[in-house]
């Protein structure tokens, strides 16, 4: 046996509980050939063998993010950057300076603005960016996803007016006057989005190469794309399935995808046939991805009680689950016809209610191994989390969230149901199995960081240095395990990936610094040095 590559003197997290740790690894084409010690990989090495000495740094099985929104992630690169802005007047500032270097009539999208870091009482307005955007449309979202600020012309060019009446499933901003404040939260920010060019196959393209280029940094050699966001997830699901397909067919997808479409157009996929991971090993079809809600951020994630700030409200079902009954039948005739389901659920209502949607359609349709989802799976009551166990759901969650969400979510819901939220420890503990992901372009699309607000819970403001809801933490193994073998389950694909053993697919992830033997806290700042993707080092750090 003769090796097209050799990684020697590592330390191998293999994932393989036969052989849980090894030295080096000889790989084939794109198959793991040989696992074992460097004298053992030495054997099959040629003058033509690349040879990587890993000097006794940490390998892992490549990373496979099990929630993100890959397109927008890339088109976020190029777009305007708010994150970090900490006033609405610095958001203005670069909303400006970005604006002056578009053409005339672009619009400016995305920018992932957080309202948390701005000070207390400060509100975001149109009047505020029209001033300078009189020449661009902008639609500029929340970094939760669920909420966006409109400017006027935007607002002119979608034919919203005053006088324009609020949707299920969302809310429109008004001032204490009635007029339009530029505000569209959840299903409501579909009545700027349909006003919005939808992304040409070229633009979806680079977008893409730009995605997995920042994936592959990031160690990431498989991700589960949940599509678009809001009415362009259905219109533009079938080009970016052809975008996709581009870079295949071209040898240019340097990441595997499982992609899934808006529940909207289920019917497409079942007409033809497409049945759960319909596919290849690095292109598949097949998934559903559905709304129960918005997001706790915006206040429209979907709770039993209302919220402790907004007393009125306990959040919105999303326009999907507004009708219970159709959705319950649209969920099960997907299911019928052999397509998973994918369905976001934030708030404890919306979680309850999709395992009850699930344990319905069992019923309706007979117990198999369908590898049910619930995306986020954030605030779960204790009383239901046996049911993701019971009814084999996948619990597909983002730590990185509730590093963000911890610096204000009792302000939401208060400090007794916040004990309930991101229960990672109480998941695991009742059986369920779990995704890590990352949900980027919402949140950033590093590993690492997962990993570090999965084991420590820190905030982001570091008010919690043991840790938000501390008895949720989960170990560094159950986490990496979490990213590999149980992303690879989530989408049907742990035969062929998520670990390093012989005959699986030889995606690899060689990190700066051992994060199983390293105080926690630090796994934050450690880098990848090298990705391996299909055999092949697709990134290596200078």
């Amino acid at each position: 046996m003769t090796f097209d590559l050799a990684l020697l003197d590592g330390k191998i997290c293999t994932e393989n509980p036969s052989q849980s740790e090894a030295e080096a690894i000889g790989i084939v084409g794109n198959r793991i050939a040989l696992v074992g010690s460097s004298k053992e990989v030495l054997g099959g090495c040629t003058a033509q063998t690349r040879v990587a000495a890993l000097g006794g740094r940490r390998v892992l099985p490549g990373f496979n993010d099990a929630h993100v929104h890959f397109y927008l992630g890339g088109a976020s690169l190029s777009s305007v950057q708010l994150r970090d802005a900490n006033s609405v007047g610095e958001l203005r500032e670069r909303v400006a300076a970005f604006a002056g270097k578009q053409p005339k009539g672009e619009w400016i999208l995305l920018g992932s603005w957080d309202p948390e870091r701005w000070p207390t009482g400060s509100q975001l307005d149109c009047r505020l960016i029209d001033e300078v955007t009189p020449e661009h449309p902008v639609f500029l979202t929340r970094a939760d996803a669920h909420t966006s600020v409109a400017n006027s012309l935007a607002m002119k060019l979608a034919g919203v007016t005053d006088a324009t009446a609020d949707v299920s499933g969302g809310e429109i901003g008004r001032r204490a006057d009635g007029t339009l404040n530029g505000i569209f939260k959840d299903a409501a920010q579909a009545l700027i989005i349909r006003a919005i060019p939808p992304p040409t196959k070229g633009q979806m393209v680079r977008a893409l190469q730009a995605a997995q280029t920042h994936a592959s940094r990031n160690g990431i050699t498989s991700i589960q794309d949940m599509g678009l966001l809001g009415i362009q997830a259905l219109q533009c699901s079938a080009d970016l399935f052809r975008a996709y397909q581009e870079l295949h067919h071209s040898g240019n997808l340097t990441v595997r995808v499982s992609l899934h479409t808006p529940l909207a157009a289920w019917k497409r996929l079942a007409d033809l046939g497409v049945r759960a991971w319909f596919g290849n090993e690095r292109l598949r079809i097949g998934g559903v991805k559905a709304f129960a809600d918005g997001s706790l951020a915006s206040r429209t994630a979907w709770f039993f009680e209302p919220y402790a700030d907004a007393e009125w409200t306990c959040g919105i079902p999303s326009d999907d689950m507004s009708n219970p009954e159709q959705m319950l039948n649209d969920l099960a005739a997907c299911d019928e016809a052999g397509l998973q389901l994918a369905v976001h659920a934030i708030g404890d209502r919306a979680n309850h209610e999709v395992l009850a949607c699930f344990e319905e359609i069992e019923r309706r349709n007979g117990r198999r191994d369908r590898r049910w989802r619930i995306e986020h799976a954030q605030h779960v009551r204790s009383c239901d989390l046996h049911r993701f166990s019971d009814s084999g759901v996948v619990a597909s969650v983002q730590p990185y969230h509730l590093s963000d969400d911890g610096r204000w979510a009792e302000t939401r819901i208060g400090k007794e149901r916040a004990k309930e939220t991101y229960a990672f420890r109480s998941l695991i503990d009742a059986g369920a199995k779990i995704a890590l992901g990352s949900d980027w372009y919402v949140a950033p699309i590093n590993p690492l960081l997962t990993i570090w607000a999965a084991t420590t819970r820190r905030t982001l403001d570091g008010a919690y240095p043991d840790g938000w809801v501390s008895e949720q933490k989960i170990s560094v193994q159950e986490a990496v395990h979490a990213y590999t073998v149980g992303a690879a389950y989530a989408s049907g694909d742990e035969q062929i990936k998520g670990s390093l053993q012989t005959g699986k697919l030889a995606d690899i992830a060689v990190l700066s610094a051992d994060i199983f033997s390293i105080d926690p806290a630090d796994i934050g700042g450690v880098q990848v040095d090298m990705t391996v993707f299909d055999g092949r080092i697709v990134f290596e750090r200078d």
